[in-house]
């Protein structure tokens, strides 16, 4: 079994081109599947599978408490497996031919208040550390540009274009598509003075490209900037389920009520379709713009520029 699995991760590496995240999320899932048909059978090959057998995996994950989309995940990745099998003469019957996946309805993104991403970005001033000024400058990024955390630390210092007006930064996304954004405000200067004054000392090695490093000098993490984050959030006293894509979402809800067209925002998140952009529309329905220029000015002046 672990052996098919091997050569269907390689399949999807070399022949798909997946990303280390998707086939990590492929590994674990199908780890599961794994687990619980051995746990249910003596006989430990894919080709005994049965359609019952998958059947009662999906009863299995839902008596576990999975949500629907996770459930949708797992099914989507043993019917890509099994696809993958039975394509390659690894068994003669697909067992999730007819296997259907679990319906999911669209949910809205949670955004932050323009109160509590005060209160957030107020918690690393708070403390007078080299850390600390580097994770002031991460979450003013983020909140002023929309990056995606996968594309906050892959950021080099050469990404950042000081001496432009406004300053920019240069970000490769999806699909490795580049975008340059401007930076206004507090994140300019927060940025500057990382970049001068902060960084030299984290980093150890001069070669070190990394925009942002950790304590050990070395380019910091998806998991290590979670971690960051989840901490200034409890100490903010948010009691929202805080993810690094939460400064994301509400970078968008904000720019969309402060009057940024749809278009802009689509461009600024780097959505190579406005139909995805489009479901923050239904954030900001009921947001009034004259309440946000009220309560968060920076907001409103940062769309304004666009």
């Amino acid at each position: 079994m672990d052996e098919a699995i091997s050569q269907f991760l390689n399949f999807l590496a070399v022949e798909k081109n997946a990303s280390n995240n998707t086939i990590a999320a492929y590994r674990n899932d199908l780890a599961q599947l794994e687990k619980f048909l051995k746990s249910k059978s003596s006989d430990s090959s894919w080709g005994a599978i049965t359609q019952e057998d998958v059947v009662r995996y999906v009863a299995h994950l839902r008596d576990r408490g999975y949500k629907d989309a996770t459930v949708a995940r797992k099914v989507a990745a043993s019917k890509s497996f099994f696809s993958f099998l039975c394509a390659d003469g690894f068994i003669e019957q697909d067992p999730t031919e007819h296997l259907k996946s679990p319906q999911v309805g669209k949910s809205l993104p949670r955004a932050l208040t323009p109160q509590e991403v005060d209160e957030l970005l107020e918690q690393p001033s708070r403390r007078n550390t080299p850390e600390a000024r580097r994770d002031k400058s991460m979450l003013e990024l983020l909140y002023a540009t929309g990056l995606r955390v996968s594309e906050l630390v892959a950021l080099e210092v050469n990404d950042v274009a000081l001496e432009s007006d406004p300053v920019t930064i240069r970000c490769t996304g999806k699909g490795d598509h580049d975008r340059v954004r401007p930076l206004r405000n507090s994140a300019t200067e927060e940025l500057r003075q990382y970049i001068f004054h902060i960084r030299p000392k984290l980093v150890r090695n001069r070669r070190e490209s990394a925009l942002f490093v950790n304590r050990r000098g070395e380019r910091l993490t998806r998991q290590g900037f979670w971690l960051i984050l989840k901490n200034y959030a409890r100490e903010a006293g948010l009691d929202k389920a805080i993810t690094p894509h939460t400064l994301r979402h509400t970078f968008a809800t904000h720019m969309l009520s402060g009057g940024m067209p749809l278009r802009n925002v689509q461009e600024a998140l780097g959505h190579a379709s406005i139909s995805t952009t489009q479901i923050y529309t239904h954030l900001t329905d009921k947001q009034k713009r004259n309440d946000y220029d009220k309560a968060h000015p920076r907001a409103y002046e940062r769309s304004a520029s666009e």
